[in-house]
Order: structure tokens, then sequence, then C-alpha cells
């Protein structure tokens, strides 16, 4: 079973950058898409970005242009650097996997697992 671990984020000012990363264990995760959400207070969990096995890239409208997804494969990890944060992004971010081999989950969230445990992001005005 793939377990997955998210590290990076932290407190920062509107306009600074940050870069998520997300290490995965257990297998190789080569042949799986990889991605990243987020839950804001009182929010839902929602799509942000991901990779898939190609490399291509999805991502949400509002991030497009701020944000980018990367993955390593030799080192089994997912990136997601974060340039031009607004207060609007604070959220838990989570890291995932696709649950099926050569496959683009997409944006729901069922799609994907397993899930990693999160790191907060907190963007201040």
């Amino acid at each position: 079973q793939v377990q997955l671990r998210e590290s990076g984020g932290g407190l920062v000012q509107a306009g600074g950058s940050l870069r998520l990363s997300c290490a995965a264990s257990g297998r190789t995760v080569d042949n799986y898409a990889m991605g990243w959400f987020r839950q804001g207070p009182g929010t839902e969990l929602e799509f942000i970005a991901a990779i898939t096995w190609s490399t291509s890239t999805h991502y949400k409208d509002s991030v497009k242009g701020r944000f980018t997804i990367s993955r390593d494969n030799v080192n089994n990890s997912a990136y997601l650097q974060m340039n031009g944060l607004k207060p609007e992004d604070t959220a838990v971010y989570y890291c995932a996997i696709g649950r099926v081999e050569w496959d683009m989950p997409g944006a729901e969230a069922r799609n994907w697992g397993p899930w990693g445990q999160g790191t907060q992001v907190s963007v201040s005005t």
C-alpha cells in the first residue's frame, strides 16, 4: 500500500511563494496520476492540480499561471510550486494518487486515493 507524505507548507505573506512536496513510499507510482487538492476553512475539498504519468498537467482555473505541478519519478515524488499566493489560497493542501493506472482521474476526489495527511498553507494580507 502506497503512503504519501506532504511537506513544505507554512505561513507566507500575500504575493509570496511556497513549494509543496509529496513523497510516495511503499511502491512506485510512475504509472499513476498525482494530484493536489485543498480544503480551506469552512469549504469543501477542491481539486487544484494534477499531473499524469505522461506529465500532462491539469489545473483549477483560479490557480492557472500561479501554480505549477511537477513530478520526479526517480524520487517517487510530486511538487506544487505556488507563486503569487493570495489569502484565499489559505487551506490544508493534500496530495493524492489516482486510483487507476494509466488514467487521469479528473477533479472528483472519489477517484483519488490514497491521500497524504495534508500540510497547512496560510497566506496573510
